[in-house]
Protein backbone atom coordinates (compact mmCIF):
# COMPACT_ATOMS: atom_id res chain seq x y z
CA UNK A 1 0.00 0.00 0.00
CA UNK A 2 2.68 2.54 0.78
CA UNK A 3 4.01 1.88 -2.28
CA UNK A 4 0.81 2.52 -4.46
CA UNK A 5 0.19 5.55 -2.65
CA UNK A 6 3.76 7.06 -3.39
CA UNK A 7 3.07 5.94 -6.54
CA UNK A 8 -0.45 7.46 -6.94
CA UNK A 9 1.22 11.07 -5.45
CA UNK A 10 4.12 11.01 -7.82
CA UNK A 11 1.39 10.76 -10.37
CA UNK A 12 -0.42 13.55 -9.51
CA UNK A 13 2.70 15.56 -9.33
CA UNK A 14 3.78 14.70 -12.86
CA UNK A 15 -0.19 15.70 -14.14
CA UNK A 16 0.58 19.63 -12.77
CA UNK A 17 3.89 19.46 -14.46
CA UNK A 18 2.73 17.94 -17.78
CA UNK A 19 -0.35 20.89 -17.60
CA UNK A 20 2.19 23.37 -17.44
CA UNK A 21 4.14 22.17 -20.48
CA UNK A 22 2.11 20.96 -22.79
CA UNK A 23 -0.98 23.38 -22.87
CA UNK A 24 1.65 26.11 -23.60
CA UNK A 25 4.33 24.18 -25.60
CA UNK A 26 5.69 27.26 -26.99
CA UNK A 27 6.19 29.34 -23.95
CA UNK A 28 7.52 25.67 -22.64
CA UNK A 29 10.10 25.45 -24.74
CA UNK A 30 11.82 28.04 -22.45
CA UNK A 31 11.34 26.57 -19.20
CA UNK A 32 14.96 25.69 -17.95
CA UNK A 33 15.03 21.69 -17.24
CA UNK A 34 16.80 22.21 -13.94
CA UNK A 35 13.78 24.31 -12.48
CA UNK A 36 11.31 21.87 -13.71
CA UNK A 37 9.76 18.72 -11.42
CA UNK A 38 10.73 16.82 -14.13
CA UNK A 39 14.22 14.73 -14.30
CA UNK A 40 16.23 16.21 -16.49
CA UNK A 41 16.34 13.49 -19.14
CA UNK A 42 12.50 13.98 -19.29
CA UNK A 43 12.46 17.36 -19.47
CA UNK A 44 15.22 17.59 -22.18
CA UNK A 45 13.07 15.26 -24.42
CA UNK A 46 10.00 17.51 -24.16
CA UNK A 47 11.72 19.84 -25.16
CA UNK A 48 12.86 18.04 -28.24
CA UNK A 49 9.76 16.37 -28.41
CA UNK A 50 7.17 19.52 -29.01
CA UNK A 51 8.67 20.75 -32.11
CA UNK A 52 6.81 17.44 -33.69
CA UNK A 53 4.40 15.78 -31.71
CA UNK A 54 1.12 16.96 -29.95
CA UNK A 55 0.76 15.80 -27.08
CA UNK A 56 -3.09 15.21 -27.64
CA UNK A 57 -2.30 12.48 -30.10
CA UNK A 58 -4.32 9.03 -29.65
CA UNK A 59 -1.69 6.62 -30.73
CA UNK A 60 1.68 5.69 -32.57
CA UNK A 61 1.42 6.05 -36.03
CA UNK A 62 2.32 2.92 -37.79
CA UNK A 63 3.55 0.59 -41.00
CA UNK A 64 1.02 -1.65 -42.63
CA UNK A 65 3.38 -4.29 -42.47
CA UNK A 66 6.76 -5.18 -40.61
CA UNK A 67 6.97 -9.02 -41.56
CA UNK A 68 10.37 -8.70 -44.07
CA UNK A 69 11.56 -6.20 -41.76
CA UNK A 70 11.57 -8.81 -38.84
CA UNK A 71 12.39 -11.42 -40.85
CA UNK A 72 15.25 -9.84 -42.02
CA UNK A 73 16.71 -8.93 -38.16
CA UNK A 74 19.35 -9.93 -36.41
CA UNK A 75 16.85 -9.60 -33.24
CA UNK A 76 14.90 -12.62 -34.79
CA UNK A 77 16.71 -15.00 -33.85
CA UNK A 78 17.71 -14.89 -30.51
CA UNK A 79 13.65 -13.05 -29.60
CA UNK A 80 12.25 -16.50 -30.86
CA UNK A 81 14.93 -18.20 -28.46
CA UNK A 82 13.62 -16.21 -25.26
CA UNK A 83 10.07 -16.22 -26.38
CA UNK A 84 9.18 -18.37 -23.96
CA UNK A 85 10.56 -16.42 -21.15
CA UNK A 86 9.54 -13.25 -22.29
CA UNK A 87 5.82 -14.59 -22.18
CA UNK A 88 6.31 -16.07 -18.95
CA UNK A 89 7.74 -12.67 -17.18
CA UNK A 90 5.13 -10.34 -19.41
CA UNK A 91 1.60 -12.84 -18.52
CA UNK A 92 2.55 -13.25 -14.71
CA UNK A 93 3.00 -9.19 -13.93
CA UNK A 94 0.43 -8.33 -16.17
CA UNK A 95 2.45 -6.43 -18.69
CA UNK A 96 3.37 -6.70 -22.49
CA UNK A 97 6.68 -6.90 -24.15
CA UNK A 98 7.83 -4.98 -27.20
CA UNK A 99 10.85 -5.47 -29.54
CA UNK A 100 11.96 -2.48 -31.85
CA UNK A 101 13.92 -2.07 -34.41
CA UNK A 102 16.63 0.89 -34.47
CA UNK A 103 14.58 3.07 -35.49
CA UNK A 104 11.81 2.75 -32.98
CA UNK A 105 9.34 0.44 -34.95
CA UNK A 106 7.80 -2.09 -32.89
CA UNK A 107 8.63 -5.56 -34.71
CA UNK A 108 7.43 -7.79 -31.70
CA UNK A 109 5.34 -8.50 -28.84
CA UNK A 110 3.38 -10.50 -26.79
CA UNK A 111 2.44 -10.43 -23.12
CA UNK A 112 -0.88 -10.74 -20.63
CA UNK A 113 -3.60 -10.32 -23.32
CA UNK A 114 -6.18 -7.68 -21.51
CA UNK A 115 -2.59 -5.63 -21.34
CA UNK A 116 -2.04 -6.22 -25.02
CA UNK A 117 -5.94 -4.93 -25.98
CA UNK A 118 -5.24 -1.66 -24.04
CA UNK A 119 -1.81 -1.05 -25.34
CA UNK A 120 -3.18 -2.06 -29.37
CA UNK A 121 -5.37 1.00 -28.83
CA UNK A 122 -2.26 3.53 -28.91
CA UNK A 123 -0.51 1.01 -31.56
CA UNK A 124 1.61 -0.17 -29.12
CA UNK A 125 1.95 -3.09 -31.28
CA UNK A 126 3.82 -4.28 -34.18
CA UNK A 127 4.18 -1.54 -36.96
CA UNK A 128 3.62 1.23 -34.40
CA UNK A 129 6.59 4.33 -34.40
CA UNK A 130 7.75 4.82 -31.25
CA UNK A 131 10.96 7.21 -31.73
CA UNK A 132 10.80 10.71 -30.52
CA UNK A 133 9.69 12.43 -33.41
CA UNK A 134 6.51 10.42 -33.60
CA UNK A 135 5.32 9.84 -30.30
CA UNK A 136 7.47 12.11 -28.16
CA UNK A 137 8.85 11.01 -24.69
CA UNK A 138 8.63 7.40 -23.81
CA UNK A 139 10.38 4.58 -22.37
CA UNK A 140 11.54 3.23 -25.89
CA UNK A 141 12.28 6.74 -27.56
CA UNK A 142 14.13 7.69 -24.51
CA UNK A 143 16.34 4.45 -24.48
CA UNK A 144 17.01 5.36 -28.05
CA UNK A 145 18.26 8.86 -27.59
CA UNK A 146 20.20 8.36 -24.48
CA UNK A 147 21.65 5.20 -25.40
CA UNK A 148 20.76 3.42 -22.02
CA UNK A 149 18.17 1.50 -19.95
CA UNK A 150 14.74 3.93 -19.02
CA UNK A 151 12.08 4.16 -17.27
CA UNK A 152 9.34 6.63 -17.99
CA UNK A 153 6.38 6.71 -15.64
CA UNK A 154 2.62 8.04 -16.13
CA UNK A 155 2.61 11.95 -17.34
CA UNK A 156 6.42 11.76 -18.06
CA UNK A 157 4.85 10.46 -20.99
CA UNK A 158 4.38 13.64 -23.72
CA UNK A 159 1.58 12.05 -24.88
CA UNK A 160 -1.50 12.23 -22.50
CA UNK A 161 -2.91 8.97 -23.97
CA UNK A 162 0.22 7.14 -22.58
CA UNK A 163 -0.40 9.13 -19.04
CA UNK A 164 -1.55 5.19 -17.72
CA UNK A 165 1.17 3.67 -18.62
CA UNK A 166 4.49 2.66 -17.40
CA UNK A 167 7.42 1.95 -19.27
CA UNK A 168 10.99 -0.21 -18.94
CA UNK A 169 12.94 0.67 -21.75
CA UNK A 170 16.86 -0.63 -22.63
CA UNK A 171 18.88 -0.73 -26.27
CA UNK A 172 19.85 -3.44 -27.47
CA UNK A 173 23.54 -3.41 -28.96
CA UNK A 174 25.13 -5.71 -31.63
CA UNK A 175 28.85 -6.69 -30.92
CA UNK A 176 30.17 -4.01 -32.97
CA UNK A 177 28.16 -1.28 -30.79
CA UNK A 178 25.36 -0.41 -32.81
CA UNK A 179 22.09 -0.21 -31.67
CA UNK A 180 19.93 -2.51 -32.92
CA UNK A 181 16.79 -1.93 -31.38
CA UNK A 182 15.10 -1.74 -27.93
CA UNK A 183 13.51 -4.18 -25.57
CA UNK A 184 10.44 -2.83 -23.21
CA UNK A 185 7.83 -3.86 -20.67
CA UNK A 186 4.90 -1.98 -19.86
CA UNK A 187 2.00 -1.68 -18.09
CA UNK A 188 -0.63 -0.25 -15.99
CA UNK A 189 1.19 2.52 -14.13
CA UNK A 190 0.06 1.19 -10.89
CA UNK A 191 2.31 -2.17 -11.62
CA UNK A 192 5.28 -0.18 -11.51
CA UNK A 193 8.07 -1.76 -9.47
CA UNK A 194 11.94 -1.36 -9.76
CA UNK A 195 12.22 -5.04 -10.30
CA UNK A 196 11.07 -4.69 -13.62
CA UNK A 197 14.03 -3.05 -14.83
CA UNK A 198 16.33 -6.01 -13.34
CA UNK A 199 14.43 -8.11 -15.72
CA UNK A 200 14.67 -5.97 -18.40
CA UNK A 201 18.45 -5.66 -18.43
CA UNK A 202 18.59 -9.48 -18.08
CA UNK A 203 16.62 -9.99 -21.00
CA UNK A 204 18.56 -7.82 -23.09
CA UNK A 205 21.61 -8.57 -21.72
CA UNK A 206 21.08 -12.41 -22.75
CA UNK A 207 20.33 -11.36 -26.37
CA UNK A 208 23.78 -9.40 -26.42
CA UNK A 209 25.07 -12.50 -25.34
CA UNK A 210 23.25 -14.59 -28.41
CA UNK A 211 24.15 -11.82 -30.83
CA UNK A 212 27.76 -12.24 -29.91
CA UNK A 213 27.45 -15.75 -29.69
CA UNK A 214 25.97 -15.77 -33.55
CA UNK A 215 28.59 -13.36 -34.70
CA UNK A 216 31.77 -15.79 -34.06
CA UNK A 217 29.57 -18.68 -35.89
CA UNK A 218 28.57 -16.60 -38.67
CA UNK A 219 32.48 -15.35 -39.77
CA UNK A 220 34.96 -17.21 -41.05
CA UNK A 221 36.78 -18.75 -38.12
CA UNK A 222 37.17 -21.53 -35.92
CA UNK A 223 34.26 -22.30 -33.44
CA UNK A 224 34.30 -25.08 -31.08
CA UNK A 225 31.08 -26.13 -29.73
CA UNK A 226 31.28 -29.03 -26.71
CA UNK A 227 27.71 -28.33 -24.80
CA UNK A 228 26.10 -31.19 -24.77
CA UNK A 229 28.08 -31.97 -27.85
CA UNK A 230 31.03 -32.37 -29.49
CA UNK A 231 32.01 -30.31 -33.16
CA UNK A 232 34.88 -28.34 -34.76
CA UNK A 233 33.52 -25.84 -37.15
CA UNK A 234 35.97 -23.84 -39.66
CA UNK A 235 33.62 -20.87 -41.59
CA UNK A 236 30.67 -22.76 -40.20
CA UNK A 237 32.03 -26.17 -41.54
CA UNK A 238 32.42 -28.99 -39.55
CA UNK A 239 35.91 -30.21 -39.27
CA UNK A 240 36.63 -34.00 -38.34
CA UNK A 241 38.40 -34.57 -35.33
CA UNK A 242 38.71 -37.44 -33.51
CA UNK A 243 37.13 -37.24 -29.54
CA UNK A 244 40.86 -37.01 -28.35
CA UNK A 245 41.80 -34.02 -29.98
CA UNK A 246 38.46 -32.62 -29.26
CA UNK A 247 38.89 -32.81 -25.71
CA UNK A 248 42.68 -31.56 -25.68
CA UNK A 249 40.85 -28.17 -27.78
CA UNK A 250 38.52 -27.92 -25.22
CA UNK A 251 40.82 -27.93 -22.46
CA UNK A 252 43.11 -25.13 -24.16
CA UNK A 253 40.21 -22.77 -24.76
CA UNK A 254 39.29 -23.08 -21.28
CA UNK A 255 43.13 -22.60 -20.02
CA UNK A 256 44.03 -19.20 -21.81
CA UNK A 257 46.98 -19.40 -20.15
CA UNK A 258 47.74 -22.93 -21.47
CA UNK A 259 49.72 -25.66 -20.13
CA UNK A 260 53.42 -27.41 -19.97
CA UNK A 261 53.53 -30.43 -21.54
CA UNK A 262 53.76 -32.32 -18.09
CA UNK A 263 50.25 -30.43 -17.38
CA UNK A 264 48.21 -30.97 -20.45
CA UNK A 265 49.63 -34.82 -20.29
CA UNK A 266 48.35 -34.88 -16.49
CA UNK A 267 44.78 -33.25 -17.88
CA UNK A 268 44.06 -35.46 -20.70
CA UNK A 269 45.80 -39.00 -19.64
CA UNK A 270 45.89 -38.87 -15.88
CA UNK A 271 47.59 -41.68 -14.38
CA UNK A 272 47.57 -43.93 -17.26
CA UNK A 273 50.76 -45.33 -18.85
CA UNK A 274 50.55 -43.04 -22.17
CA UNK A 275 53.44 -41.86 -24.22
CA UNK A 276 54.44 -38.22 -24.38
CA UNK A 277 54.51 -38.91 -28.26
CA UNK A 278 50.92 -39.63 -28.51
CA UNK A 279 49.75 -36.64 -27.46
CA UNK A 280 52.50 -34.28 -28.98
CA UNK A 281 51.02 -36.38 -32.18
CA UNK A 282 47.36 -35.20 -31.17
CA UNK A 283 48.91 -31.36 -30.43
CA UNK A 284 50.75 -31.52 -34.32
CA UNK A 285 47.07 -32.39 -35.65
CA UNK A 286 45.46 -29.78 -34.16
CA UNK A 287 47.76 -27.09 -34.64
CA UNK A 288 47.31 -28.03 -38.72
CA UNK A 289 43.54 -27.64 -38.14
CA UNK A 290 43.53 -24.56 -36.37
CA UNK A 291 46.10 -23.01 -38.89
CA UNK A 292 49.00 -22.99 -36.38
CA UNK A 293 47.86 -21.76 -33.41
CA UNK A 294 49.15 -23.66 -30.83
CA UNK A 295 52.25 -22.43 -29.18
CA UNK A 296 54.76 -24.81 -29.17
CA UNK A 297 56.96 -25.27 -25.90
CA UNK A 298 53.85 -24.53 -23.97
CA UNK A 299 50.49 -25.48 -25.69
CA UNK A 300 48.10 -22.26 -25.64
CA UNK A 301 46.03 -21.45 -28.43
CA UNK A 302 47.35 -18.20 -30.07
CA UNK A 303 43.91 -17.44 -32.38
CA UNK A 304 40.62 -16.28 -32.41
CA UNK A 305 39.26 -19.79 -31.58
CA UNK A 306 35.56 -18.95 -29.91
CA UNK A 307 33.85 -21.86 -27.53
CA UNK A 308 30.57 -22.04 -26.50
CA UNK A 309 32.13 -23.46 -22.92
CA UNK A 310 34.20 -19.71 -22.71
CA UNK A 311 31.29 -17.80 -23.43
CA UNK A 312 29.45 -20.02 -20.43
CA UNK A 313 32.25 -19.09 -18.68
CA UNK A 314 32.04 -15.32 -18.86
CA UNK A 315 27.86 -15.51 -17.93
CA UNK A 316 28.61 -17.44 -14.74
CA UNK A 317 31.37 -14.85 -13.88
CA UNK A 318 29.01 -12.28 -14.47
CA UNK A 319 26.16 -14.13 -12.19
CA UNK A 320 24.00 -13.90 -15.90
CA UNK A 321 21.44 -16.79 -15.12
CA UNK A 322 19.08 -15.69 -18.19
CA UNK A 323 22.65 -16.16 -20.62
CA UNK A 324 24.21 -18.66 -18.41
CA UNK A 325 21.22 -20.98 -18.92
CA UNK A 326 21.07 -20.29 -22.85
CA UNK A 327 24.47 -21.03 -23.27
CA UNK A 328 24.09 -24.53 -21.43
CA UNK A 329 23.19 -26.83 -23.54
CA UNK A 330 24.02 -29.28 -21.63
CA UNK A 331 27.22 -30.90 -19.69
CA UNK A 332 30.47 -30.54 -21.51
CA UNK A 333 31.81 -32.64 -23.76
CA UNK A 334 29.15 -35.82 -22.60
CA UNK A 335 30.54 -39.09 -22.02
CA UNK A 336 34.17 -37.73 -21.48
CA UNK A 337 36.43 -39.25 -19.11
CA UNK A 338 39.13 -36.96 -19.20
CA UNK A 339 40.72 -35.75 -16.06
CA UNK A 340 40.88 -32.43 -16.84
CA UNK A 341 37.15 -32.26 -18.77
CA UNK A 342 35.51 -34.35 -15.99
CA UNK A 343 36.63 -31.50 -13.62
CA UNK A 344 35.70 -28.25 -15.86
CA UNK A 345 32.81 -29.87 -16.24
CA UNK A 346 31.47 -29.83 -12.73
CA UNK A 347 33.17 -26.69 -12.45
CA UNK A 348 30.74 -25.44 -15.58
CA UNK A 349 27.48 -27.33 -14.33
CA UNK A 350 27.96 -26.10 -10.20
CA UNK A 351 28.34 -22.41 -11.89
CA UNK A 352 25.25 -22.76 -13.52
CA UNK A 353 23.54 -24.07 -10.88
CA UNK A 354 24.61 -21.57 -8.20
CA UNK A 355 23.93 -18.18 -10.64
CA UNK A 356 20.52 -20.19 -10.64
CA UNK A 357 19.63 -20.57 -6.79
CA UNK A 358 21.15 -16.64 -6.48
CA UNK A 359 18.80 -15.72 -8.86
CA UNK A 360 15.06 -14.46 -7.44
CA UNK A 361 13.53 -15.08 -11.24
CA UNK A 362 10.92 -18.63 -11.33
CA UNK A 363 11.72 -19.01 -15.18
CA UNK A 364 15.52 -19.79 -14.43
CA UNK A 365 14.95 -22.43 -11.71
CA UNK A 366 12.30 -24.20 -13.77
CA UNK A 367 14.51 -23.81 -16.75
CA UNK A 368 17.26 -25.66 -15.20
CA UNK A 369 14.95 -27.90 -13.69
CA UNK A 370 14.14 -29.66 -16.51
CA UNK A 371 17.57 -30.32 -17.31
CA UNK A 372 18.73 -31.43 -13.93
CA UNK A 373 15.48 -33.26 -12.66
CA UNK A 374 17.24 -35.45 -10.06
CA UNK A 375 18.21 -31.95 -8.17
CA UNK A 376 15.77 -31.61 -5.01
CA UNK A 377 17.20 -28.17 -4.16
CA UNK A 378 16.54 -26.52 -8.06
CA UNK A 379 12.80 -28.05 -7.49
CA UNK A 380 12.43 -26.50 -4.22
CA UNK A 381 13.91 -22.99 -4.98
CA UNK A 382 11.85 -22.71 -7.78
CA UNK A 383 8.81 -23.51 -5.85
CA UNK A 384 9.19 -21.11 -3.35
CA UNK A 385 9.62 -18.03 -6.11
CA UNK A 386 6.44 -19.29 -8.34
CA UNK A 387 3.40 -17.73 -7.61
CA UNK A 388 0.51 -20.00 -5.97
CA UNK A 389 -1.75 -19.99 -8.55
CA UNK A 390 1.27 -20.27 -11.34
CA UNK A 391 0.26 -23.52 -14.12
CA UNK A 392 3.82 -24.60 -13.62
CA UNK A 393 4.12 -25.12 -10.11
CA UNK A 394 2.23 -28.80 -10.98
CA UNK A 395 4.96 -29.53 -13.13
CA UNK A 396 7.60 -28.55 -10.73
CA UNK A 397 6.12 -30.53 -7.94
CA UNK A 398 5.95 -33.61 -9.87
CA UNK A 399 9.65 -32.89 -10.79
CA UNK A 400 10.46 -32.62 -7.14
CA UNK A 401 8.31 -35.69 -6.03
CA UNK A 402 9.68 -37.69 -8.10
CA UNK A 403 13.72 -36.44 -7.42
CA UNK A 404 12.49 -36.91 -3.67
CA UNK A 405 11.43 -40.29 -4.39
CA UNK A 406 14.32 -41.64 -6.89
Amino acid sequence: MALFRTLTQQRAELEKEWTRWAMAPTAAAEIPAETSLLRAEVARSWQRSLHTVDPGRTGAPGLDDVGDRWSESSLRAPITELAGQLRSIAEEAGYVAAVTDESGTILWSCGDRAVRRQAEQVNFAPGGCWDESHMGTNGLSLALHDDRPTTVFSAEHLVAALHGWVCYSAPIHAPDGRQVGVLDLSSSWNRSHPAVMTSVRALVTAVETMLRAAAPSSKPGVRLECLGAARLLREGRPVPLPPRQLEILALLALEPDGFTPEQLHAAVYGDRPVSTNTLKADVSHLRRTTGGEITNRRYMLTGALSCDAVDLLAAIAAGDATSALWLYRGPLLPGSDTPGVVEWRAYLDVGVRTVVLASDRAEHAVALGERVPDDIEVHEHALRLLPADDVRRAVVAARLYTALHA
